[in-house]
């Protein structure tokens, strides 16, 4: 899923993933285990954001949504942006989510869905040359992310702290 639009609040669902300019806002709430990859590049003011539930779609015979998965929303997202006039190489990303919302783990921490996707994310952005800037990623708490196409910042919300700017 993804849309060119300008001057708006845009809300990202869970496996879904967005492309604005300018003056608008890309939210994603509810980044529990999963990974929100916010995608900018600063010359055109073109940002992307996606929300990812799992690390790879190779273990998945069901892949109609490739918004679910770390290593088809991303390319997907950075394909997006450079159709609508980013410059690839100048596409940098920052990264939020990934926490262990369970209170237990399987043999070599298969059941760690949130540590997954982040290295899965990682292991995408490298793929594609594309520079982590900042991550807000593990631990236990869901957050709320947002970016702002304008500027490039990241803002995180998580119920009880102070804001975290990326």
């Amino acid at each position: 899923m993804a849309a060119l639009l300008e001057g708006t609040e845009i809300k990202v669902g869970i496996a879904q993933w967005w492309v604005a300019r300018g003056n608008t806002r890309i939210v994603t709430l509810g980044l529990g285990s999963c990974v929100g990859i916010a995608l900018w590049e600063a010359g055109t003011r073109t940002g992307g954001l996606a929300h990812i539930m799992l690390p790879e779609s190779a273990n998945f015979p069901d892949r109609n949504n490739p918004g679910k998965f770390a290593d088809t929303a991303i390319p997907l997202t950075f394909q997006e942006m450079v159709k609508t006039g980013a410059r690839a190489g100048a596409i940098v990303a920052k990264i939020a989510g990934g926490a262990q919302m369970f209170n237990f783990t399987g043999k070599n921490g298969m059941l760690n869905i949130g540590q997954r996707n982040v290295e899965a994310t990682k292991q995408a952005l490298e793929r594609l040359k594309i520079k982590l800037l900042a991550e807000h990623t593990g631990g236990n708490l869901g957050r709320t992310m947002i970016l702002d196409v304008a500027t490039g910042q990241v803002t995180i919300r998580t119920l009880g702290h102070p804001l975290i700017y990326l």
